[in-house]
């Protein structure tokens, strides 16, 4: 956490309760693993901070607002953790290879370390929630943004067609990934081992970035 912390009144937080705000948020991550965010009720995250509702309401205005505040640390914390795994790695040859490999690990990490919050973002914005789609894209855009600049170099050293739109194939590689990521106990029921889906997700990532197979 960065920055001043204020309360629903606009007072700026101290340290002791800027600890309980985290507390508060923290409960209430936990408790979206096992609970849909509606059922979820500000006495029950209270109670499990081992503080009162009146202290919870100190800082939200209701569920929904920590949980957007949460979903907004998400989305923080996924951008700068997404982005340096593309950060000065080349993809060429073997290097290309190992690039593709880790961008496919690390989503699929950060999607099951973040999984409750992630899926009450993507149903947010499944109905139409700017606020929730506005973080979704938040996540995906630094990913999305480095990607189009790694085509955009191919195609000036002709490795790549010119005739393709950069931000098309970087966004579709992005929302391939991110749709994989968000239903990897899925792929279970199909027979996928999760030891089978990452070499097949990156080579298909390194093919629609570089157009080529990855190298061996």
């Amino acid at each position: 956490m960065t920055g001043q912390v204020r309360t629903v009144d606009g007072r700026v937080a101290g340290r002791r309760g800027q600890a309980t705000r985290q507390k508060l948020l923290d409960c209430l991550g936990e408790m979206l693993k096992s609970s849909p965010y509606r059922d979820v009720k500000v006495i029950d995250v209270a109670r499990k901070a081992g503080t009162s509702p009146a202290t919870f309401y100190q800082y939200f205005p209701d569920v929904e607002g920590a949980v957007l505040e949460l979903a907004e640390e998400t989305a923080r914390d996924g951008s700068g953790t997404l982005t340096a795994l593309l950060a000065g790695e080349s993809w060429a040859g073997r290097a290309g290879r190992r690039t593709a490999e880790q961008l496919v690990d690390g989503f699929l990490t950060f999607w099951r370390r973040n999984d409750a919050i992630l899926r009450v973002v993507d149903l947010g914005a499944a109905e139409g929630d700017k606020r929730f789609t506005k973080i979704r894209m938040k996540i995906l855009n630094a990913v999305a943004g480095s990607l189009t600049e790694t085509v955009k170099d191919l195609q000036d050293k002709g490795r790549v067609d010119k005739d393709l739109s950069a931000p098309a194939v970087a966004g579709s590689v992005v929302m391939m990934l991110a749709a994989v990521a968000s239903h990897q106990k899925g792929f279970s029921g199909w027979g996928v081992k999760q030891a089978d889906l990452k070499p097949t997700l990156a080579s298909l990532v390194h093919l629609g970035i570089t157009g080529r197979k990855p190298a061996k």
